[in-house]
């Protein structure tokens, strides 16, 4: 999940600053964790702990308050409310990679994207699209290869996946729901050839560029194994301890290199 953390990062100074092309700065001062990070650490912990996902994203939004949360979660995180909101916003999709990372088989990978979903995101699109993200890292990790990947992701969800970044890249605007995001962010990581280029094209189309990169950098972690060591190590300076040691935890538990 450290891939999904530095797509966070490198995409934040251009979610509302589109640049649309591979060729920008990978990390300035204005690279930070958003709420993608936050959240996905979220889910982690709760993953890792056998705690409950409703409770953990309250404590975690609360705790983390800065961190540019959607209009419907920031309600939710204010309110006394542990019922979902039937939302479905891209918030389903971007925190959902550890839960691609820690569970062996598909069956179980996809009712645990539901149940992390349902916590906030219970519309059929925010479960669908945190479904199909989790879908393709558990794929990705287990070897597959990319024309299967994406031959499951179009079967059991319907996302259409033959249109090109080139053109994506040409009207994409900002789209802060499941199917304005999902299916881009897949075809970006079909499109790439390492980690880098992967998280490179996220970022070109435009759109919510950081959680785009967010959930390419889960699914390119996951296929190419392995993340440029000045990627990680811009990535976890960039973190406060007490959620660096989250995501260590995390991947030492389940033996996820990068």
């Amino acid at each position: 999940m450290l891939g999904a953390i530095a797509g966070d990062i490198i995409g934040s100074p251009y979610e509302f600053r589109n640049i649309k092309k591979t060729d920008f700065e990978l990390f300035s001062h204005a690279s930070r964790f958003t709420d993608d990070t936050i959240l996905t650490i979220a889910i982690a912990d709760s993953i890792l702990n056998n705690k409950n996902y409703v409770s953990t994203l309250k404590e975690y939004g609360r705790r983390y308050a800065f961190g540019d949360y959607g209009v419907g979660f920031s309600k939710w995180l204010n309110s006394e409310s542990l019922e979902p909101y039937n939302s479905f916003g891209n918030g389903s999709a971007m925190r959902v990679s550890p839960v691609g990372f820690a569970f062996d088989t598909i069956e179980k990978v996809r009712e645990e994207a539901k149940r992390s979903a349902e916590a906030t995101h219970n519309h059929p699109e925010g479960i669908k699209g945190a479904e199909a993200v989790a879908s393709a890292i558990f794929f990705a990790r287990k070897g597959y290869e990319k024309d299967q990947i994406k031959d499951y992701i179009e079967d059991n969800f319907g996302y259409v996946l033959d249109e090109s970044l080139d053109g994506i890249r040409q009207y994409y605007t900002f789209d802060e729901t499941c199917q304005g995001t999902v299916p881009q962010a897949i075809i970006a990581f079909l499109e790439s050839d390492n980690y880098e280029d992967a998280i490179r094209k996220a970022v070109s189309i435009g759109g919510d560029s950081d959680t785009v990169a967010c959930i390419v950098g889960g699914i390119a972690q996951a296929y190419y194994r392995k993340i440029p060591m000045f990627i990680v190590d811009e990535t976890k300076k960039r973190l406060p301890i007490e959620l660096l040691s989250v995501v260590n935890k995390f991947c030492n538990t389940y033996k996820i290199d990068y």
